[in-house]
């Protein structure tokens, strides 16, 4: 497996900032997500159509990898016209991807809206996720879903990949998000086991009051052996991203603080 880092991690760093500081801690890839405080990477020079060409080549010279471009967009609206305008947004992130080699963008279901069933909303998530991988099939940009929201644990992501038969739309399994939730183990399923393409990885421990609260690599009741035990039995060797998420979470420890120290942590593992 291989490692990488979101850069939700440190949303203030510039793409230079977030390369050399991959170089020196010693990750593999970068997953894109806010990069100088924007989400929206096209507003950016270094992200516009223009730019790319020398962005490769510039993230390329730092021998890094892009593990994953990651969107905002969500499937869930039971509006077919919001469905069509966070498709749109996909479409605009896929462009970023394709002009950086990426393999993948990542997207959510994401929430059951009120008055809607499951089932239905799972309905509107498959269908556009599979519009999603028509649009980019002649890019050879992947679709990855998130598990995540109401659609994070196991059986719920299931019921939207028993809908589609296209390979081209893949999984990123970030299971401390049904771990918090739910307390489900991290396991993966039968249905899932040829869909994964990419892991999120986070520590977490509960409060007095029980709500889960992040906290430093290996320093939470997150059963991180088990994840790996079962990803080593679908022989996965695709990214393991570091997902330490300041962005959302500004209290979380700074960035020279959580990525040195996941990679330390990882290397201990690796070690025993």
């Amino acid at each position: 497996m291989k490692t990488s880092f979101s850069t939700l991690a440190c949303p203030h760093w510039s793409l230079p900032q977030i390369l050399q500081a991959a170089v020196n801690y010693g990750y593999e890839g970068v997953e894109l997500r806010v990069v100088s405080n924007e989400v929206d990477l096209w507003k950016l020079p270094e992200f516009q159509a223009s730019a790319l060409s020398r962005t490769r080549k510039q993230i390329e010279g730092h021998h890094v990898l892009v593990s994953c471009v990651d969107t905002s967009a969500c499937f869930h609206s039971p509006e077919a016209a919001e469905r069509k305008s966070n498709l749109d947004l996909a479409l605009r992130m896929a462009e970023i991807a394709v002009g950086l080699g990426a393999r993948s963008i990542r997207v959510f279901g994401d929430s059951i809206q009120p008055g809607c069933s499951r089932q239905e909303t799972a309905a509107w998530i498959a269908d556009s996720l599979v519009q999603l991988a028509e649009r980019l099939r002649l890019e050879n940009v992947e679709v990855w879903l998130e598990t995540h929201g109401d659609f994070a644990a196991m059986a719920n992501v299931c019921e939207i990949l028993d809908q589609i038969s296209d390979r081209l739309i893949g999984v990123i399994w970030d299971p401390a998000n049904a771990f918090a939730q739910i307390g489900e183990e991290p396991i993966v399923a039968p249905g899932m086991s040829t869909r994964i393409r990419h892991v999120h990885l986070k520590d977490l421990r509960r409060n007095i009051k029980g709500a889960p609260e992040y906290v430093l690599t290996g320093q939470g009741e997150f059963p991180f052996e088990t994840m790996f035990d079962s990803l080593a039995r679908i022989h996965y060797d695709g990214f393991v991203s570091f997902e330490w998420e300041k962005h959302w979470h500004p209290e979380l420890a700074c960035p020279e603080v959580a990525l040195p120290g996941f990679i330390e942590w990882w290397k201990s593992r690796e070690a025993n």
